[in-house]
């Protein structure tokens, strides 16, 4: 975690959702964390989401997949950056 929170930008690569189908980003941690605010943006098999002081924006979705059936899977607060 040391190399997480001394590094300029953290990327993430994961899955989106668990094997059952939860979503694995959540309002608020259960665990204890080692790495707070480190994480600059999520890449994951549905969308790219950018983590902001504001909160997490969406900035890509895979095709076909509609920002509020993506929100209705994670139930995490996101707003969707509008491409200019």
């Amino acid at each position: 975690m040391d190399l997480a929170i001394g590094a300029k930008q953290v990327f993430v690569m994961m899955d989106l959702l668990t094997k059952t189908g939860e979503s694995k980003l959540v309002d608020k941690c259960t665990y204890p964390l080692t790495g707070v605010n480190c994480v600059n943006r999520i890449y994951s098999d549905l969308a790219v989401i950018d983590v902001t002081p504001a909160g997490l924006e969406v900035i890509e979705m895979v095709e076909g997949l509609r920002f509020d059936e993506l929100q209705g899977m994670l139930k995490v607060p996101m707003t969707l950056k509008v491409a200019a």
